[in-house]
């Protein structure tokens, strides 16, 4: 035989036989083999085909299926009539009834089954042909649709006159390399999920015993292997499941030429259904969002397994917690997270609304189902029943939904554990559920709750690694002394979405705050952790008011101490708002931009660019860049303006143009950044954005006293504050604000060590107030008794003030309080 051009039929054997060697080759007849593709076009035409059907394969590659194979005609049923016959358009007459209406509805996609016939047809150049036929529906990847295989029996009859045609079957087609065939072979282990190659090798293998319809190809040959099927026309069909029928209500044994009937619609309900459970696979778990599984599981059942199907999860899923624990109860909760039905809409929303949570009682269905892990199949919903069910319900009425139909519950599982459960309703007019639909129930429950619980792993996973990151990441006031803040956190696209990158602003002494900008390299948990570390450590430091040079200096030998595993950057700025002064130093990070409110103009600040934390050995220099009202400070990590394959100096200009647009708020300014720089793609770090627009703090809002060393400067102090407070219109806070400068005076005068003190008064968004003295020494909140004679001074401060603190400056330390300002008229 020519390759690609003979196929091979074996006669009276069933699927997987074959005759033996020495036979072979007098138990083959040709065939032609046509595939047609899902437009219904033919895809493959073989030499068979062409000697059987009259047309070459260049006239057939292409046209559609019905205009070349005869599927209709009407001649006598003797097959000698001379009278004129419908032609096919490249010469195959019909006879009798053509290759039949099955053949018809086979090439238009209305049967999902194999089917077989027997026509004579007329080709021109030769007498009539006996031809036997059989379409088989392909399933799976490739664009072809069906498998049509059609014999001349006459060949066979010259072999032996005894053959049976009517049970003729294509025992196998000797490489037969038809499209689609290759990738049928690679991917037979997703047409049946959750298998191995050797697995799928083996199940095979036992459904072409039983003679259930399948391809399977050969490695070598690409041999598609079909039963000895038989199948018979649809009303011969029915009649005989009538019989069938019949004889089971009379309690009578199955007559014998009914029994492969039986076989026959058990193999191909079977079929069906691992078809559908294919199909379901192929349609679930398309990703790891929670909410979107939970709706395709419930999409894949309706209509085609159940009409109405209800979804319903356990607290612990919902929420997005751990593995839940235990066998479930009766008060465990239950929320139904989904409905999928076939009703009129808004049939079920009112009575069984999408996100209600309920328990189950021990005597329902539901809890059968949770409690044993396995399907709970009721026939049909009785009246008792229904009231029963509809108890739960409180006062709606849901016996009108449920009664009468049938109903399966199934439960969806991962490593054993309930995870929820799906009831599943039939509509009365519509078959009851039976055992094999429990089964089928059972085996989609499987493959829906390992999707689920995938779901459910990555979403909490998501929910760990986002509390981790927020709970590191500092919540900024949007207002601190002469200036406002705004910041945003974006995490990475890569898998774990904690990273290193943070942001972060102190309070300093003088009504200065320290900005803070970091990166850890890196991602994951250590990273985080690591950041978390030197992020304590700059606040620290901040709140000891150490230069920023010095700062990343230490912060570069508490990382030496760390470990030399990770790398850092870090830039680091103090702004002081009433001198109009940013102090800032930088180890390896991207410089900040300033956007000047003079012009609008924005630039790149050119500052020392230092080494990255955790080099060790190298110096950081800090410059001081002058400021005025109303610039902005834009302060942010690489994994903005970096993007994998496109040089950074086009991050940065992107940058630099869209921190210089106009916005209306703080909050709009930084999503016009956001949004200009992470739609270019590519991003897969995380992301820290600082924003601060620098107010200053007017010079008539400061008001600034020297005091000596002496006892009697404490009523002086009160003085000066009382006068300060009326002049701004602050009569209501010159009570409280004269007490506790009374007492930081007090203290300092009592500690200091010989040079003279400052008292500061500043107004802003509260009322500051400041006493620097030479002293190291930092007080400390004690538990005192009224009789004491000490410490009860810092306990009126913690009282009326609403908030204090102390800090080391380079001269000493800094003693404040806040107190806020009156509502405005």
């Amino acid at each position: 035989m020519d390759r690609g051009t003979e196929t091979g039929a074996t006669p009276g054997r069933g699927a997987g036989e074959s005759a033996p060697a020495e036979h072979a080759a007098a138990g083959r007849i040709p065939l032609a083999v046509v595939v047609v593709d899902r437009e219904g076009l033919v895809s493959h035409w073989s030499r068979g085909a062409r000697r059987l059907f009259g047309a070459s394969k260049e006239q057939a590659l292409g046209q559609p299926a019905v205009d070349l194979l005869p599927v209709s005609g009407a001649l006598p049923d003797d097959g000698d009539s001379d009278g004129d016959e419908d032609a096919t358009p490249y010469g195959a007459h019909l006879a009798d009834d053509g290759l039949g209406p099955d053949l018809e509805s086979s090439l238009d996609g209305r049967l999902s089954y194999p089917a077989s016939g027997r026509a004579r047809l007329t080709v021109p150049g030769r007498d009539r042909v006996d031809v036997l036929w059989w379409a088989y529906p392909l399933v799976g990847p490739g664009h072809g649709r069906l498998l049509v295989l059609a014999a001349d029996t006459d060949v066979l009859r010259q072999e032996d006159d005894e053959i049976a045609v009517e049970r003729i079957a294509p025992g196998f087609a000797l490489h037969t390399n038809f499209p689609g065939a290759d990738e049928l072979a690679r991917r037979l282990p997703e047409i049946l999920p959750s298998m191995s190659v050797e697995e799928g090798a083996r199940i095979v293998a036992q459904i072409l015993e039983l003679g259930y319809p399948v391809l399977e190809f050969s490695q070598n040959d690409l041999v598609p292997v079909t039963p000895d099927w038989g199948v018979p026309r649809r009303a011969e069909r029915k009649a005989r499941r009538e019989r069938a029928a019949r004889a089971a209500q009379a309690g009578e044994p199955l007559p014998e030429d009914l029994k492969d009937d039986v076989q026959d619609l058990e193999y191909a309900a079977v079929r069906e259904r691992l078809e559908f459970l294919n199909d379901v696979s192929g349609r679930i778990g398309t990703s790891l969002d929670l909410s979107r599984t939970i709706i395709e599981v419930s999409k894949a059942v309706v209509p085609r397994f159940t009409d109405v199907a209800g979804t319903y999860l356990r607290e612990q899923v919902v929420a997005g917690e751990g593995f839940p624990d235990g066998v479930p109860d009766t008060t465990t909760m239950w929320h139904r997270v989904a409905l999928e039905h076939t009703d009129e809409p808004g049939r079920w929303d009112d009575v069984v609304p999408v996100g209600e949570a309920m328990p189950f009682p021990a005597h329902t269905p539901f809890f059968r189902c949770m409690t044993s892990g396995q399907p709970v199949l009721v026939p049909r919903i009785s009246e008792q029943m229904g009231h029963m069910i509809a108890s739960q319900f409180e006062k709606r009425d849901i016996r009108p939904l449920i009664t009468g139909r049938s109903m399966l519950v199934v439960p969806l599982k991962a490593r054993n554990v309930v995870l929820g459960f799906m009831i599943l309703l039939r509509h009365p007019e519509r078959v009851e559920f039976n055992d094999m639909d429990r089964v089928t129930g059972a085996e989609l429950a499987a493959r829906a709750g390992l999707v689920l619980d995938n779901a459910r792993m990555y979403t909490y996973q998501e929910s760990v690694a986002e509390t981790l990151q927020d709970s590191m990441l500092p919540h900024i006031p949007p207002r601190m002394a002469g200036c406002d803040i705004a910041t945003r956190y974006l995490p990475g696209t890569l898998l774990g979405r904690v990273g290193g990158d943070w942001f972060d602003s102190v309070k300093l002494p003088g009504a200065r705050t320290a900005l803070v900008v970091g990166d850890v390299m890196g991602h994951g948990l250590n990273s985080a952790a690591m950041m978390g570390q030197l992020r304590t450590a700059v606040q620290t430091m901040a709140a000891m008011d150490i230069p920023p040079a010095q700062l990343l200096r230490n912060l570069d030998d508490l990382a030496q101490r760390l470990g030399d595993t990770y790398l850092a950057t870090c830039l680091y700025a103090v702004y002081d708002p009433i001198a109009s002064e940013l102090h800032i130093a930088n180890a390896g990070h991207i410089p900040p931009v300033l956007v000047r409110a003079e012009d609008g103009g924005s630039e790149l600040l050119d500052l020392p660019t230092g080494a990255p934390i955790g080099v060790g050995g190298v110096p950081f220099e800090a410059v001081r860049v002058r400021v005025e009202p109303g610039d902005r400070l834009v302060m942010c990590t690489d994994g903005l303006v970096e993007v994998r394959g496109e040089d950074i100096g086009v991050g940065l200009a992107t940058l630099c143009e869209s921190a210089a647009h106009p916005a209306a708020s703080m909050d709009d300014a930084c999503d016009t950044i956001i949004r200009a720089l992470n739609t270019r793609g590519g991003r897969k770090d995380d992301v820290a954005l600082l924003l601060a627009r620098l107010n200053g703090i007017e010079p008539d809002d400061v008001a600034e006293w020297r005091l000596a060393l002496d006892p009697a400067e404490v009523g002086r102090a009160r003085a000066v504050v009382r006068e300060q407070l009326y002049d701004w219109g602050l009569d209501k806070l010159v009570d409280s604000a004269s007490l506790l400068v009374s007492e930081l005076v007090t203290n300092a005068v009592r500690h200091s060590h010989g040079r003279p003190l400052e008292l500061r008064l500043v107004r802003g968004e509260t009322l500051l107030c400041e006493v620097d003295d030479d002293d190291h020494s930092l007080p400390t909140l004690l538990d005192t008794e009224p009789t004491a004679d000490s410490g009860r001074g810092l306990r009126v401060v913690s009282t009326l003030a609403r908030e204090w603190g102390t800090s080391r400056t380079g001269a000493g330390k800094t003693v404040w309080f806040e107190l806020t300002l009156p509502r405005r008229r």
